[in-house]
């Protein structure tokens, strides 16, 4: 009997055990996937240089020949950016623009960091409290609960006054086939992880700087062409923010796959992991570009893009020289604010 009990007991406690097992890596598995409080995170701003549009449409007017066969800038009106080719969130690229940067590559290699999850609503929120409301576009890591693994995320959403959101936002996806796949997040999404490179303006009608560009005859990509140009002509740090569409032509893109479980410590590791694609026309990338870091520990340029189509994920260059053209619409962004900045910090896989 006593022996009976015994067993009992021990098979009781073992069962006991083995739901406490359960819970705590639910529990474990769940506080890995909470977001962050935006008003606990750490935010820094600096001023940046704003030039006017007809001064930095003389300096790209001069300096983009050199890489492309094709080109013209101009300051125009915005066109409705909610209509083709373009899909954004609001009609224009106007008011108050701001670039933000939030974590960083540190947070995803080596190894990743699942507890940098962000809320960009609400971090937006916090960094420009005197917007009414505001246009968010940009490149980052996708919010990887969405799918169950990492994503590209190309953000592209408006907060209304009310709080409201209308969100436009995709994410790229590695699929089991190693394929490309893409999908639009849902109205309440707007989650980011780990890093991103955001343009917080108005989303209002106003002058932008529209770059047009053919036949690409230099090494440069399209977004380095303008950010080199830039960097050359002006002392301080200036950085813009918007959209272009390659129009014509085909672009080399990366999607992340799912998180690595072993540590990415060289580019030839990086490489493996990263999946590349040649991606076609049409492609609608949003980002921003910055001509140095301001001692804030910044990506210098970083653009994602999306399609009507299958096709998104991280831009690197085209791959038709002879045959591509884009087309973008920029603001000068008036200052840059950053965000749960890594405090160990290191350079790699920032291309």
């Amino acid at each position: 009997m006593q022996i009976g009990v015994i067993v009992n007991t021990v098979y009781i406690l073992i069962n006991i055990s083995h739901e406490f097992s359960l819970f705590f890596l639910i529990l474990l598995k769940s506080s890995t996937m909470a977001t962050l409080d935006s008003n606990i995170l750490e935010y820094e701003s600096k001023a940046l240089l704003t030039p006017s549009l007809d001064d930095i449409k003389n300096v790209l007017s001069k300096g983009l020949p050199s890489n492309f066969e094709t080109v013209s800038v101009d300051v125009v009106e915005c066109p409705n950016l909610r209509e083709a080719p373009f899909y954004l969130a609001s009609e224009g690229l106007c008011g108050d623009p701001a670039l933000l940067e939030l974590g960083g590559v540190p947070y995803l290699l080596p190894l990743v960091d699942r507890t940098r999850l962000y809320d960009i609503k609400t971090m937006c929120q916090k960094a420009l409290p005197s917007l009414p409301e505001m246009l968010v576009i940009g490149a980052g890591a996708g919010p990887y609960p969405f799918l169950g693994t990492n994503v590209e995320g190309i953000f592209n959403f408006k907060i209304e006054s009310d709080g409201t959101v209308t969100n436009n936002s995709h994410v790229a996806q590695v699929d089991e086939n190693l394929d490309c796949k893409l999908h639009k997040l849902e109205q309440n999404e707007t989650r980011c992880a780990l890093l991103g490179n955001l343009l917080l303006t108005q989303g209002k009608p106003g002058k932008v700087l529209r770059v047009h560009c053919k036949k690409r005859i230099g090494s440069l990509d399209f977004i380095t062409s303008i950010r080199k140009t830039l960097a050359d002509h002006y002392p301080s740090t200036i950085g813009l923010g918007g959209v272009f569409v390659l129009k014509q032509g085909k672009a080399k893109q990366h999607v992340m796959q799912d998180f690595s479980k072993t540590p990415i410590e060289t580019e030839t590791q990086l490489n493996t992991w990263l999946k590349f694609y040649e991606m076609p026309a049409n492609l609608i990338a949003v980002g921003t570009l910055i001509t140095d870091e301001a001692d804030l520990d910044l990506r210098l340029q970083h653009f994602h893009s999306f399609s009507t189509g299958k096709w998104g994920g991280h831009y690197h260059i085209d791959t038709t020289p002879d045959v591509v053209e884009y087309e973008g619409y920029f603001v000068v962004g008036e200052q840059i604010v950053r965000v749960d900045k890594p405090t160990v910090t290191h350079k790699f896989g920032r291309d």
